[in-house]
Order: C-alpha cells, then sequence, then structure tokens
C-alpha cells in the first residue's frame, strides 16, 4: 500500500510510541496508512485523520483493516474528532507534517513546481481560498510577507515584483507559470544561478501552500489538544520537514516540559539513516520529535 505514499521515519516514529496491543493511538495525519498499519501491526488500535479525501478513499478501496477507524477532518479539531470517535484517552499521537507523496505527484492539486497543473495547493477541497487565488489578490507587499516568513525567501521582493507585473498582463493560474516568474526573476537579478527551477520554486510554493492550508497554525493548536488526549506515560511523535514547522514543535515542547506535563525524550531530534534518504529522497529533511506526559 505504500504507493500513496512512502512513510519517513516509520519504526522510529512507531518505535517512539511504544505500541502496546489493544491500546488505542491516533494518527492525526493518515495519508497513505503507513504509520497506522505498522501501529496495527504491533496489535493498537487506531484513528486515522486526514483532510484529504483522496487519502481515505484510498484506504478505504484497499480494504480497510479491522481495528482501524478513519475520520475526515483537520488535525486542528483533533479532540472533537477523538470523542466523536470514542478515542477520549489514548497511550500515543503521531503527526507527520509533510505533503504526501501522491499529493505532490498529483498534477491537478497544484502542489509541484515540476508539473503542470492548476495552482491550487488545498489539502482539503472544501476550503474556499486556493493558491491562484492569493496571487490574484494579495498586494505586493503582502506576497514579499509572505515568501519572507513563510518562504525564508532571501529574493522575496523582487519575485513579488514580477508576480504583480506578469499578472497585470495575465492571471497566473498554473504550477509552471509561476515557476517560470520565479526563476525569470531571479535571473534577471543574477540571482540563484545555477539552481534549478525546482530549488528556486520551492520555498515560494512552500510558503504559498503553508498559507492555503494555515499549516503552522494548525499544528500550535493541535500540540496542546493532543497532548490533553494523551494517557499517563503517552506520547507524541512528530515528524517535521522544514524550519518553521520543527521550531513551532520544539517551541511547545518546551513549553509543556516547563509546565511540568512531561518530557522531552529526544533531547535532539531523529533524522533519517542515510539509506533512508537515498531510497526515498523526501525524507533528507525529516525531523522527529517525541514528547512524554506525566
Amino acid at each position: 500500500m505504500s504507493n500513496f505514499h512512502e512513510p519517513v521515519l516509520l519504526k522510529e516514529a512507531v518505535d517512539g510510541l511504544r505500541v502496546e496491543k489493544d491500546k488505542k493511538y491516533i494518527d492525526a495525519t493518515l495519508g497513505g496508512g503507513g504509520h497506522s498499519f505498522e501501529i496495527l501491526r504491533r496489535g493498537g488500535i487506531v484513528l486515522g485523520i486526514d483532510v484529504d479525501k483522496e487519502a481515505l478513499e484510498y484506504i478505504e478501496k484497499n480494504k480497510k483493516p479491522e481495528n482501524l477507524t478513519i475520520a475526515r477532518g483537520n488535525f486542528r479539531d483533533i479532540s472533537n474528532i477523538a470523542r466523536l470517535n470514542n478515542f477520549n484517552k489514548v497511550a500515543g499521537v503521531i503527526f507527520d507534517l509533510g505533503v504526501s507523496s501522491h499529493q505532490i505527484d498529483s498534477p491537478k492539486r497544484g502542489f509541484s513546481f515540476q508539473s503542470e497543473g492548476p495552482l491550487d495547493m488545498r489539502m482539503d477541497d472544501s476550503l474556499g481560498v486556493k493558491a491562484l487565488d492569493l496571487l490574484k489578490i494579495l498586494t505586493k507587499g503582502e506576497l514579499n510577507e509572505i515568501f519572507t516568513e513563510f518562504g525564508e525567501e532571501t529574493n522575496a521582493w523582487a519575485i513579488s515584483d514580477a508576480i504583480v507585473r506578469a499578472r497585470s498582463v495575465k492571471p497566473i493560474e498554473t504550477t509552471i507559470e509561476l515557476a517560470k516568474i520565479v526563476e525569470e526573476a531571479l535571473r534577471r537579478k543574477g540571482l540563484h544561478k545555477g539552481e534549478t527551477r525546482a530549488g528556486q520554486s520551492k520555498k515560494v510554493f512552500q510558503a504559498l501552500r503553508i498559507v492555503v492550508n494555515d499549516e503552522l497554525n494548525a499544528i500550535a493548536e493541535a500540540l496542546p489538544k493532543a497532548l490533553e488526549l494523551l494517557e499517563e506515560k503517552g506520547r507524541i511523535c512528530v515528524i517535521s520537514f522544514h524550519s518553521l514547522e520543527d521550531r513551532i514543535v520544539k517551541k511547545k515542547f518546551l513549553e509543556f516540559e516547563e509546565k511540568k506535563m512531561g518530557k522531552i525524550i529526544t533531547e535532539k531530534p531523529i533524522v533519517p539513516s542515510l539509506d533512508e534518504v537515498q531510497k526515498n529522497v523526501r525524507a533528507r529533511s525529516a525531523k522527529l520529535r517525541i514528547f512524554e506526559k506525566l
């Protein structure tokens, strides 16, 4: 079932949960089910949550195992979803914050700058605003702020300027159109020489995706709720893929520890082995942090 999404740090994350037979666990980002299936294999009972309808359909279609309950929703509502599904107290919660391989590889979803598709980027197709809407309505200053803050892009002003110029001629509606505008803006300024278009566009696409899905606020809201759902000695495992996410997780875990709510298990984040990165290049930036409730 891994063709939908190759789970990253699978063994390390599930080991971190210390799965016990017949105990309940929540996979807050079900995706292709990789982490959930491993928890089930070790005897756990799982509630799998995802905002992405296609992920849930995939699991249903490929014989949903017993002991797996699935629910559609954003993990920022983890308390309500858990309560509705009778997962009021759990032994562990796992978050895999990456975009799934399936999402990246589906051109129609608009997550990738390497294949032509509409600038959508919504993980949940019921959200009102797409990436192309942001490119239509935001001012140069607002675009600059987004690319700087959420993409950590040092040439955000040049890129924002290029976007505003381009859209005055015609709306920017596809992934390749945007990637070309970014490439051209940087070429004009003699920046990022020798970098591929992918390298140049990555931060801009990341920034738009984070804003469309309100990702950082969702994580900050979900972690305290997840902690509340845990029974004593229960654990939260979080896999993040860029510094903005990792910073929020690190900060929240430190806050929990300062308030004597538990202890940080991972002094330094766990990262994938060289072997895993060679097999799955998308794993290279992953970091796993683990917290245990007192």
